[in-house]
């Protein structure tokens, strides 16, 4: 028999801007308790460093969550040149010091086209990778260092937002696995100083930006409207999918797909995966085409017909 999960059967996605100085984690219990859910997760860990957008998947909604951790990522990066510290952030202690009062704005801004595109990076110490099959961060606890092997990385957009040395902010548009503390650190070797991250924000991932809650906000709606006012903020689990290729089953196709039967579709795509949804609308699951062409279930969702 399957566990049973305690708490309510709520499904959809919350955007939530997590607050510093907690982990994804902590963020992700608090806010599942305090909708009283049986099931959530995140997508996505932002350092405790970091805040801003952390989507919450809560029921149904969790069985997408892996197609958000492929997405690509946003993020505005306050550094300080000059100081290179342990965790390559401001929770680590100072390791070198070096003159960063030449650079200027027309340095930087000459140095980050270098960085544009597909480039290879090196994990930092204090990352989750595994060595070994231990973390990264627990061996770097630990006084050691190891050799990391290099990760192909990809920047869409590296643009200057502030520059008042030995401060300057940054946004950056990147691919999943993108660690901004280590393209921090190699921007400030090209500018011949060494850097910090001071603070960390992440403004998209994915099909998400705008509109964030932050928990203090959730505490405040929920006393006033309870359980139904904090229901409203979720977005429904397909706007996950946003982008994504998509067909409409009708009522008997849909009967079989559900059952895990591949059917065919007019007008499908000639291959890949796409959403699927019901002839009312209602997100049946991911779809793949097969081999004879045919729209084959690879993830099913259990969400209840749309009330009339």
């Amino acid at each position: 028999m399957g566990r049973r999960h305690k708490g309510r059967a709520v499904h959809g996605i919350l955007l939530l801007d997590k607050d510093a100085d907690m982990s994804s984690n902590q963020a992700l219990q608090r806010i599942k308790r305090l909708y009283g859910a049986a099931k959530a997760g995140h997508t996505g860990s932002l350092d405790p460093l970091a805040t801003g957008m952390l989507p919450i998947c809560f029921g149904e909604a969790t069985k997408l969550s892996g197609h958000l951790l492929d997405a690509d990522k946003r993020y505005e990066v306050s550094l300080r040149l000059g100081q290179a510290t342990d965790t390559a952030d401001a929770d680590g202690q100072i390791i070198a010091e070096s003159d960063c009062s030449g650079i200027d704005r027309a340095a930087v801004e000459a140095a980050l086209p270098g960085f544009l595109g597909e480039i290879e990076q090196i994990p930092p110490m204090y990352s989750a990778v595994k060595h070994e099959g231990q973390r990264l961060y627990k061996i770097a606890r630990q006084g050691r260092e190891v050799e990391r092997k290099p990760r192909r990385i990809t920047i869409h957009a590296l643009e200057l937002l502030d520059c008042g040395v030995p401060s300057l902010r940054l946004r950056v548009d990147c691919s999943k696995g993108t660690y901004i503390r280590t393209l921090v650190e190699d921007l400030a070797a090209v500018l011949g100083t060494h850097a910090h991250v001071t603070a960390l924000r992440r403004t998209r991932l994915g099909p998400f930006q705008g509109e964030m809650w932050r928990e203090a906000d959730l505490t405040t709606r929920a006393a006033e409207q309870g359980q139904q006012g904090l229901d409203a903020l979720l977005l429904p689990p397909q706007t996950a999918l946003a982008g994504w290729p998509r067909v409409s089953l009708d009522a008997d196709s849909s009967f079989y797909f559900r059952r895990g039967q591949a059917v065919q579709v007019r007008a499908a795509p000639t291959q890949g995966q796409l959403a699927v949804f019901g002839p009312d609308e209602r997100l049946l699951g991911l779809g793949e085409i097969d081999d004879d062409g045919r729209v084959a279930p690879r993830r099913l969702l259990e969400l209840r017909p749309k009330s009339p």
